[in-house]
C-alpha cells in the first residue's frame, strides 16, 4: 500500500512492537518453574543412581 503516509506506517509499526513486548513479557511472567521440597529428595535420588546394578 504506497498510498499510506508514512506516520502511519511508523504509528502501526509502534503499536504491533508494544503488542509484541507485552505478549512476550506475559509469556515470560506466567511461567512458574516448579521447586524441589527439599535437599533431601535430591540427595536420594543423587545417590540412588549411582548404584549400578551389573
Amino acid at each position: 500500500m504506497p498510498q499510506m503516509a508514512p506516520i502511519g506506517w511508523l504509528s502501526l509499526f509502534i503499536i504491533f512492537s508494544i503488542a509484541f513486548v507485552i505478549f512476550n513479557v506475559m509469556n515470560y511472567y506466567s511461567f512458574i518453574p516448579s521447586m524441589p521440597k527439599s535437599d533431601l529428595v535430591n540427595k536420594t535420588q543423587s545417590t540412588n543412581s549411582l548404584n549400578w546394578k551389573w
